[in-house]
């Protein structure tokens, strides 16, 4: 009875002007039966009186690619197994729909673009030929994302979803060098009408165009491989090859029943992920598809670490009162210096420092052990500083967060879920409030905050010029405001009761921050139990001086001044010693070495004994290059704290460091350019093996003379060291 009931209200509801939140009200999720399947696509789709646009097209098949479009096409019908008469006919109109499309919209058919995969549903329901037309159209434009190519910005989004619920899973993939557009490519580009019964690919699709949420395939996606994950994990030792054909054919396995079940599970994983990236990646992610176009702007998710949160979404989410369970819940973490986060934070803000981590790694795993604990508390407390996932906070300039980054990437070593980083971090915030920030931050003094006080900023004890010339970081958050209100989702906001509104934000924003106002009010008052907890767990470096003893040269024996241009390391110990490195900075201060410099694009020491011309070179063809032995890919460290991405070259007479471009990561600079016989002395911390520090100079008479010194976070750096070891003592 139930079931005629809700039937009749769906054909009742048809005939009138209905919109599809009616419909999604009716079904419930509920498959279709076939002969309302069409009018409710429609619906769905937007497409219910759209007039017959092939109408216009003049039936001349004359593209260039015109011979590969049909051959495709008699390929895919003739495995469909129709009747001979049937099959001429179909062609036809698939051929016709996809010439007119490529005409229309001025586009390029390629072969495994999955638009004739795409038209099998679409054919199967036996449609007058305008209308297939119009709904192939309306899913091009609405569901499937823009730029479903190799490297392309909708699997590195997908990658950071995965990431974010499943890092251990995305690390074995990583390692195997298996990235999404691999074994996705087809999922993403025909809505799993590829890999997926049609049974199954009509019931998920009745269920897809009632959600009118075009990210959910992204969701989809990712519970087909958590679903497999125990079986992608027993397959470790598998061959790349042998991984991705699994993969890839994982959607088979889903059968009628399961579609329901897939789909609640999606949704589910959609709530349990901040929505900030769904907002900021709509509109390059989706939307009309055009040719001559150019690529979607993804260099912000390409190289993104992990998940991005806007400073918006943050805000709004520690400000909502009795949020859902399921809800998002961020657990907030202030990587900045101490002197930073003191002059100036959030009250929900948890401060880990990053700088420990390098110079003081035995507290910073202290300090970790303190947040967990921490936000274990807040979470029991039903705190609105507690919550699952873990947002991570930096300055905003990016020489500053190579150690925030450093610190992120260590949790998700430690396969962390939940791990976010804000977008733009601290300037963000800062640029958010605005004036409002005096009643939103807590102890914010605008004499020592770097943002107030823009033309003398001091960190790390010492000074540094301004970056007055990036509008675009201090602009970040307020441009992140702006489109989270003008990109809201199709109708996504409106089930949760956030409604998108235009000409709404700054009153928005102002009752948002009238409202963390009063929870920074509250946190100070009402929550001291919690608030004392986190105080608890604050690691402050300036309290924990590094010791002053130092490590000596001990019994390490070292060649003569006169034996300098001999063979010098004959009968002598490995170059290569693990000790305590607290004596790099002294010794590179005497040196004269970069201890002073403060700004990205001042020479360093290094790069003074580089090749005067600053040669630029490409980095694929110089690691390609017939001396070089081995390359490992790590970061230059500078004293005052700037990483740099960078190459390592080993060759049979010389290291050489390559440090990529900003403006361009296929090319590089050559930094430094030594012999191997210059290099004295390896070291490398005991606690943080992978910083390791070459030290170069000369033995005079029993002391040795350091005259610079370069330090490297390499990864498995005993590789390195090894390496570089056999080829000194090969030298002697």
């Amino acid at each position: 009875m139930e079931d005629g009931l809700w039937l009749i209200e769906l054909e009742s509801a048809l005939q009138d002007d209905c919109t599809v939140d009616d419909i999604y009200a009716i079904c419930h999720g509920k498959t279709l039966p076939e002969a309302l399947r069409l009018d409710v696509w429609q619906v769905c789709l937007g497409v219910r009186n759209k007039p017959d646009q092939l109408a216009q097209f003049n039936e001349i098949y004359d593209l260039p690619f015109q011979a590969l479009l049909r051959s495709d096409c008699e390929e895919f019908v003739s495995k469909l197994g129709n009747e001979d008469e049937d099959k001429v006919s179909v062609v036809c109109d698939l051929e016709s729909i996809l010439t007119f499309y490529c005409k229309n919209r001025n586009l390029v058919y390629e072969p495994n673009n999955g638009w004739v995969e795409l038209m099998l549903p679409l054919l199967s329901l036996k449609l007058i030929r305008s209308d297939t037309y119009n709904l192939f159209e309306a899913i091009r434009d609405t569901y499937i994302p823009k730029g479903c190519s190799k490297n392309g910005t909708v699997f590195n989004v997908f990658r950071l979803l995965l990431l974010y619920h499943d890092p251990e899973l995305c690390t074995i993939l990583d390692t195997k060098r298996i990235t999404p557009d691999c074994y996705a490519m087809g999922w993403f580009q025909t809505l799993f009408a590829s890999t997926c019964t049609l049974p199954v690919v009509l019931s998920m699709w009745d269920l897809y165009f009632q959600q009118s949420d075009p990210f959910l395939v992204f969701f989809l996606s990712l519970i087909v491989l958590i679903n497999q994950r125990d079986q992608i994990l027993a397959m470790k030792a598998s061959t790349k090859e042998e991984l991705i054909g699994f993969l890839v054919n994982m959607p088979c396995n889903i059968e009628a029943d399961d579609v329901l079940d897939f789909c609640s599970l999606a949704q589910y994983y959609s709530v349990k992920t901040p929505a900030s990236f769904k907002r900021d990646l709509l509109q390059v992610l989706f939307g009309a598809q055009r040719g001559g176009s150019s690529k979607p702007e993804g260099s912000v998710v390409s190289q993104a670490l992990c998940l991005p949160v806007s400073v918006n979404e943050l805000i709004e989410n520690a400000s909502i009162q009795n949020p859902h369970p399921e809800a998002v819940r961020f657990f907030l973490v202030d990587c900045r210096p101490a002197e930073q986060y003191n002059s100036g934070h959030l009250s929900t803000a948890f401060h880990l420092d990053s700088n420990l981590m390098l110079q003081e790694p035995e507290a910073f795993q202290t300090a970790v052990q303190g947040l967990l604990r921490s936000q274990r508390n807040a979470i029991d407390a039903n705190s609105n500083a507690g919550g699952e996932h873990l947002c991570f906070l930096g300055s905003g300039r990016l020489e500053e967060d190579q150690y925030t980054h450093m610190v992120v990437a260590s949790f998700l070593q430690k396969n962390t879920k939940y791990v976010s980083l804000l977008t733009g971090g601290y300037e963000a915030i800062h640029e958010y409030f605005g004036e409002g920030m005096v009643d939103c931050l807590e102890d914010h003094d605008p004499l020592k905050c770097l943002l107030c006080n823009k033309e003398q900023l001091r960190y790390g004890g010492g000074k540094a010029i301004a970056n007055n010339n990036n509008p675009k970081a201090l602009n970040s958050g307020a441009n992140s405001a702006n489109s989270s209100a003008t990109n809201s989702l199709k109708r996504g906001n409106q089930r949760s009761g956030h409604t998108a509104n235009n000409n709404g934000t700054a009153g928005d924003r102002k009752s948002t921050i009238d409202l963390f106002s009063k929870l920074s009010l509250a946190m100070k008052t009402k929550s001291a139990e919690v608030k004392e907890k986190l105080i608890d767990y604050i690691s402050n470096p300036n309290a924990n001086e590094p010791g002053s003893s130092r490590t000596g040269n001990g019994g390490e024996k070292h060649v003569s001044r006169n034996d300098r241009n001999g063979k010098r390391y004959r009968n002598v110990p490995p170059v290569f010693s693990i000790g305590e490195d607290q004596e790099d900075e002294d010794e590179l201060n005497s040196a004269a070495s970069e201890s002073s410099l403060v700004v990205r694009g001042a020479k360093t020491n290094s790069q003074q004994q580089s090749d005067p011309t600053e040669e630029i070179v490409s980095i694929q063809s110089f690691l390609k290059g017939p001396d070089v032995i081995r390359y490992f890919k790590c970061q230059e460290v500078h004293l005052n704290g700037y990483m740099y991405d960078s190459y390592l070259l080993v060759t049979a007479k010389h290291m050489i460091v390559l440090r990529e471009l900003e403006t361009r990561r296929d090319r590089a600079r050559i930094i430094v350019r030594r012999q191997l016989q210059s290099i004295v002395k390896i070291t490398a911390k005991k606690r943080h093996r992978d910083l390791i520090t070459f030290k170069y100079g000369y033995p005079e008479e029993e002391n040795l003379v350091i005259t610079d010194m370069d330090r490297f976070l390499i990864p498995n750096a005993s590789e390195v060291t090894d390496l570089i070891s056999r080829h000194i003592i090969k030298q002697t």
